[in-house]
């Protein structure tokens, strides 16, 4: 990491729903100091052949052309509040699965990043991300941003962003990233890099407690030293780097530092695997990515088999 990140292109997936609104304007932060353009994109489903659905009543084509005219007008209509608003903007209109899709354009135009809103639950604690964010969060080979219901309204200049770290080359994607949203922030910008470690407890019954102290005491401090080489380069950017190393169960660490520091967003890797279907890296993405108090920014490094 010698340099700092300039994002050009931003892919905003909207359906016109509350929780996209909140996606756009999450997207209008992170390309403001970048002066990045963005890209509106809407997934218009086709109609269902009947041969898929032969049970289905078919409705005219009228139906179908009705819905792409009032989408097109949508798609313009916020289009020309955000170029009103200074930001530059582009709308697309696709015709197919949302996730997919969205996913082939994005690759297509070369995007930096992919926001999108989620349709999280609420009342309990959320426990499914939608079906579109998961998609692109499984499959997408470029960051996503991922802004859930509660976090709409709540959009701010990015300034502080914790990047949760296990040292591998997905973790290693996320803190790039982090800085690259970053890049052009002069002042107050900050990464808070975590390493959430466990202590195992040694079985010396009756006098387990000092072995466990001194083992977690030898987990920190090589918790700091690794995280010390991660932040190097960082600091060599100009970025103020906070280190936090501590015990516990990840996501809930996670969760924690984040209302802690206040943090405007989270940057973490999901561990790409081949062969099984990628799953989010563990139980701890995908307990942090649903209830998560600030949008999360994942990316994922694939690996060869």
């Amino acid at each position: 990491m010698t340099e700092r990140r300039h994002l050009e292109t931003i892919l905003v997936a909207t359906d016109f729903s509350e929780s996209a609104e909140g996606a756009i304007d999450w997207a209008v932060e992170v390309a403001r100091p970048h002066r990045a353009k963005l890209l509106l994109v809407h997934a218009l489903q086709p109609p269902v052949p009947i041969v898929a659905s032969p049970e289905a009543i078919p409705l005219p084509v009228e139906v179908y052309e009705a819905d792409r005219k009032r989408c097109e007008e949508e798609l313009i209509e916020r289009a020309d509040r955000l170029r009103s608003a200074g930001t530059p903007v582009e709308t697309k209109m696709v015709v197919g699965a949302a996730a997919r899709s969205l996913i082939e354009v994005g690759e297509a135009v070369h995007a930096d990043l992919i926001v999108a809103g989620t349709r999280g639950q609420t009342g309990l604690k959320r426990v499914f991300l939608g079906s579109t964010a998961a998609y692109l969060v499984r499959h997408s080979t470029c960051p996503v941003l991922t802004v859930h219901p509660e976090h709409i309204r709540k959009h701010r200049p990015i300034h502080r962003i914790l990047v949760p770290t296990d040292y591998s080359h997905d973790a290693e994607r996320a803190l790039r990233e982090a800085a690259g949203i970053l890049g052009p922030v002069s002042e107050h910008a900050k990464v808070i890099l975590l390493h959430v470690y466990r202590a195992h407890p040694e079985v010396v019954y009756p006098w387990t407690p000092p072995p466990i102290v001194h083992r977690s005491n030898e987990m920190a401090l090589d918790a700091r030293q690794r995280l010390e080489e991660v932040a190097a380069p960082i600091r060599q950017l100009g970025f103020e780097v906070e280190l936090v190393a501590q015990e516990g169960h990840p996501a809930d660490v996670i969760d924690e530092e984040a209302k802690r520091v206040d943090a405007d967003l989270i940057a973490m890797g999901t561990h790409g695997h081949s062969g099984l279907r990628r799953l989010l890296f563990g139980s701890v993405a995908e307990r942090v990515l649903p209830a998560a108090p600030c949008p999360v920014l994942t990316v994922h490094t694939e690996e060869t088999a």
